[in-house]
């Protein structure tokens, strides 16, 4: 956590930051912020929930940190590039992106949130070093649902393929070793 410590505006964010990664490495039968609260002794989910709507803190400059931290550790020129995508499935629709969609979770159509992931796997180990939410077009043509969600105006559409590309290019840029 120190290494991410200067990409939080305020120490209580990053505390939950910190419970939230504990309670997402610990055996916990479900991994949600009621459980990972509960796991870490807070009264409610309030703090890890306003950690991830909320709170002032650079999500991207975290990524760019954990990057970082995994080529210390597993840096080998021998190293792939994993591209994967996967869903949460979600009951309501206010969630960012959820609509009926098809995702490999459940192996149909169904009410989910979908994110695509690039994870760095070398001989000595593999991690997760990007993610990009896929963001339905009809969330990017409803101006109205976009702004109750808090979806920045900057975001626009983009393919799964398309997300994938880019996070490919930033590690690429960012000299990440890969075959």
């Amino acid at each position: 956590m120190g290494r991410v410590s200067g990409r939080f505006a305020r120490r209580e964010p990053l505390a939950h930051a910190r419970d939230l990664v504990a309670g997402l490495v610990a055996p916990l039968e479900r991994k949600n912020c009621w459980m990972i609260a509960e796991h870490a002794g807070h009264a409610s989910p309030h703090g890890l929930q306003h950690l991830l709507g909320r709170a002032v803190w650079d999500a991207d400059g975290v990524r760019d940190d954990v990057r970082e931290y995994v080529l210390d550790h597993l840096a080998d020129p021998g190293a792939v590039l994993v591209i994967d995508e996967t869903g949460d499935l979600k009951k309501g629709t206010a969630t960012v992106g959820v609509q009926r969609q098809y995702t490999g979770t459940a192996g149909r159509i169904e009410n989910a949130q979908v994110a695509v992931y690039l994870t760095y796997a070398a001989p000595g180990g593999h991690a997760f070093i990007d993610r990009a939410l896929y963001l339905p077009k009809s969330w990017c043509d409803d101006a109205g649902r976009r702004r109750r969600a808090g979806v920045p105006d900057y975001v626009r559409f983009a393919t799964k393929p398309a997300l994938a590309a880019g996070m490919i290019e930033r590690a690429v840029t960012a000299g990440t070793p890969a075959s």
